[in-house]
């Protein structure tokens, strides 16, 4: 047998093999926008309503979301509401940086993971400080991207922010999180 009939009975094998086995051709990762993100990072400076630094944000674009990873001082100790708001601005105050993500708005979705509609896109679980007020937390959110161009990316034309908020979230329809006591503008690497 020739090396060209050799080469042509081993690839037509091949074929029947995965066929056989109901295999596909993996999809080309390059045409989803945040499969082809996978590895960008983003970062957030936290600031306090007085401009003092307190802390960053990372967030790291994974196959299937975004890691958001918090360190963050300057806290009460206790729980805190974490959110990715809306707008990427924290100032004149932190207002400025609107509600949650919520890129489905038009879905009817409501606040906090225990609301029966669903929740923001931008709900994320609370996070803790220490007696020493620092707070370090890792979330994973799988309902955001850092692909250009995508529906749910957190830097859209308008940019989005992270704000810590007073209290912890309730996780119910009403936040009840209290002020806003850090923000940080999400700013693309």
């Amino acid at each position: 047998m020739g090396m060209r009939r050799l080469v042509l009975a081993l690839v037509g094998a091949g074929l029947t093999a995965a066929a056989l086995a109901g295999c596909q051709l993996p999809a080309n990762p390059m045409a989803d926008p945040a499969q082809s993100a996978v590895g960008a990072t983003a970062r957030a400076e936290m600031m306090g309503p007085a401009g003092e630094r307190m802390g960053t944000v990372t967030l790291t674009q994974g196959l299937h979301g975004v890691l958001v990873a918090a360190e963050v001082t300057g806290l009460e100790p206790g729980a805190h509401g974490f959110h990715i708001h809306a707008v990427g601005s924290c100032t004149p105050d932190f207002a400025a940086a609107g509600d949650h993500f919520n890129p489905g708005e038009a879905r009817g979705v409501g606040h906090g993971y225990l609301d029966r509609d669903g929740y923001h896109a931008g709900d994320m679980p609370n996070i803790y400080a220490g007696a020493d007020g620092r707070a370090r937390a890792d979330v994973f959110n799988n309902l955001v991207t850092l692909a250009a161009g995508a529906d749910n990316s957190v830097l859209d034309g308008d940019g989005s922010a992270i704000i810590v908020h007073e209290k912890g979230d309730t996780y119910g329809a009403e936040a009840g999180a209290g002020g806003r006591a850090a923000c940080g503008v999400i700013v693309g690497n």
